[in-house]
């Protein structure tokens, strides 16, 4: 018994070609049918039963080798709206993305076909793609990781299409991908860095989409200039800085697109009437005058938790003014208020405290509302604009001990604001009043005083004025409660008016300056905040953010850890703290 021998003298089953499962699942019926009674002589162990086993183990071979035969040889259908060849598939009229495929279907192409997006993993049921082709289709998304599952993919044509809008992870795992081709659809844009991680890309084709060339294409024209895979030429389609340019041709310093916006930081829960910031021993501070407290509050930066902190105050009476000036390394703070005269201060640093120094003549400065603090020639003077009908704007000079009054500027003009500035190299004074136009005072060097020299022409009822230079020009910002406030620029021979914004209650039209970044914040009593930023090819403000602040009085700026922030006092609401914060418009 020849057939026999492989398995005289041994108790274990015989190696076949089949599965263990399907054999011991066909003995068992072969069993319940009754054609062996000793199912362990089947399963390998000698016993009575064996020689009519071996016929029954034939029979359980045999059934298994078909099924097994059968389960291998099974292959999908052609999905129905397709036509496949060989190695081909095409489908027409298709409602949705077929799932299967035959197996040795390596290029498949959808035309006129009616689902609205490629959705994520549309393909992972046919790994062996190496051509996918678009055409003539209806949608308009290609969705996240749309195309995931496909490691063999060279050639991908998505065109004549819809698409207006692509995920940035669309083509996430195409890492064989050599040519892809979007043309002429309806793309605007691109998402950043939706070509990463395809490094074997050779071609891409955007011919015939309307590709805007701002900001949020910046990316792209960076991918150009740094990737081996040419592009053929495409066109700009705007902005018009850009329009119809060649994106090959663009580079990326082409495009600015770094803005700013002051961000809320932090809230003060008091009111304040003026914010005046200063250095004193390599450290930032910051002073606010609060008039209903009676204090000056100084803050100072926690570089622990971030935030500004309590430093120390002055108690006083209707403060409206805290003005730092420091001479010698010596701080000193001249308190200006309303009532009960107004005081200088001086900073004891053994006692770690504010010191009352001296008095300022109450009969010259009855009503102060503005203090400006400067140096001519190595000795320094701080003026105080009066707005009283009996009292006087007054310069003050350091004399070494202490400030004794230096001149009396016009009496009886009831001043709101005393700006210094310099105008052609020499030291000028510019009085705001209520009762007349503003008036331009000049350092006269011989005489050691301010003469008057001019006033600035039909600008009446201006409650303040604020300077600032762009590039070495001139510029002032005057406010007005009701009218328009303006933007002047010095000619060489006079203030010209460069701008006007309406005003309805204003009483601060503050310039600032953050870096290479000049604004200017127009405050209202019945509206919101209005910041400006200056555009240099036009010559002008131009909008750039609101601002929610109850009656803004005043604005300053200080920079800390490499940060910077916009101080804003409200004189009836909560005083405001705003980062200026930069914005990459590409990212």
């Amino acid at each position: 018994m020849t057939k026999n021998k492989y398995l005289a003298g041994t108790s274990r089953q015989p190696h076949w070609p089949f599965t263990d499962f399907c054999f011991r699942v066909e003995v068992k019926r072969a069993a319940a049918a009754g054609l062996v009674q000793d199912r362990s002589a089947v399963m390998g162990r000698p016993g009575r039963g064996w020689t009519g086993g071996w016929t029954v183990l034939m029979w359980v071979a045999v059934v298994c080798l078909v099924l097994t035969d059968g389960r291998r040889s099974r292959q999908p259908r052609c999905p129905v709206g397709c036509t496949c060849t060989k190695d081909n598939a095409l489908c027409e009229n298709v409602r949705s993305v077929p799932h299967t495929f035959p197996s040795d279907v390596v290029s498949l192409s959808f035309v006129k076909s009616g689902f609205n997006e490629i959705a994520g993993a549309s393909f992972v049921h046919t790994p062996n793609l190496q051509l996918l082709l678009f055409t003539a289709n209806s949608f308009d998304l290609i969705d996240e990781d749309a195309f995931v599952g496909l490691p063999h993919l060279e050639y991908l044509f998505i065109e004549n299409n819809r698409i207006a809008s692509i995920s940035p992870f669309a083509f996430r795992g195409l890492k064989a991908l050599l040519h892809l081709s979007l043309a002429y659809n309806n793309l605007e844009t691109l998402p950043k860095d939706v070509f990463r991680g395809m490094e074997a890309l050779t071609k891409v084709d955007l011919r015939g989409n309307n590709l805007i060339c701002d900001c949020k294409l910046k990316w792209l024209v960076e991918w150009i200039h740094h990737t081996n895979a040419t592009l053929d030429q495409i066109y700009c389609s705007g902005p018009p800085i850009h329009q119809g340019k060649k994106i090959n041709d663009l580079l990326p310093h082409s495009f600015d697109c770094i803005t700013t916006e002051f961000a809320s930081y932090q809230l003060l829960r008091f009111e304040s009437i003026s914010v005046e910031t200063f250095t004193f021993g390599n450290e930032q501070y910051v002073v606010f005058a609060q008039p209903f407290a009676g204090t000056c509050n100084f803050l100072e930066w926690d570089h622990v938790e971030m935030t500004f902190r309590t430093y120390d105050t002055i108690q006083s009476t209707s403060t409206v003014v805290c003005k730092p000036m420091v001479i010698d390394n010596q701080l000193f703070i001249i308190v200006a208020q309303l009532f009960g005269g107004s005081h200088i201060y001086k900073r004891d640093s053994s006692a770690n405290k504010f010191i009352k120094i001296q008095d300022i003549d109450i009969l010259r400065i009855r009503k102060p509302n503005d203090i400006e603090t400067f140096v001519i020639d190595g000795e320094s003077f701080f003026v105080i604009a009066d707005s009283s009908k009996a009292g006087s704007t007054t310069v003050y000079k350091w004399n070494g001990i202490g400030f004794y009054s230096h001149q009396s500027l016009h009496p009886w003009y009831r001043d709101t604001d005393v700006e210094y500035l310099e105008i052609s190299n020499k030291p000028h004074l510019i009085l705001s009043s209520s009762s007349q136009r503003p008036v331009v005072y000049q350092w006269n060097r011989s005489q050691k005083k301010f003469d008057r020299r001019t006033d600035i022409p039909d600008m009446e009822d201006v409650f303040s004025i604020k300077h600032f230079r762009v590039k070495g020009e001139l510029f002032i910002c005057l406010t007005r409660y009701i009218g328009d406030s303006r933007v002047m620029r010095w000619d060489g021979a006079m203030f010209k008016e460069v701008q006007t914004f309406p005003s309805r209650g204003s009483m601060v039209f503050q310039p600032v300056s953050v870096g290479k970044w000049q604004y200017a914040i127009l405050g209202s009593d019945y509206s919101l905040t209005q910041v400006y930023q200056w555009d240099a090819k036009r010559g002008q403000f131009v909008p750039s953010q609101e601002l929610s602040i109850q009656a803004p009085r005043g604005f300053s700026v200080v920079s800390v850890d490499n940060r910077v922030f916009l101080l804003a006092s409200s004189f009836k609401g909560k005083t405001q703290i705003y980062e200026h914060l930069m914005i990459d418009l590409s990212d």
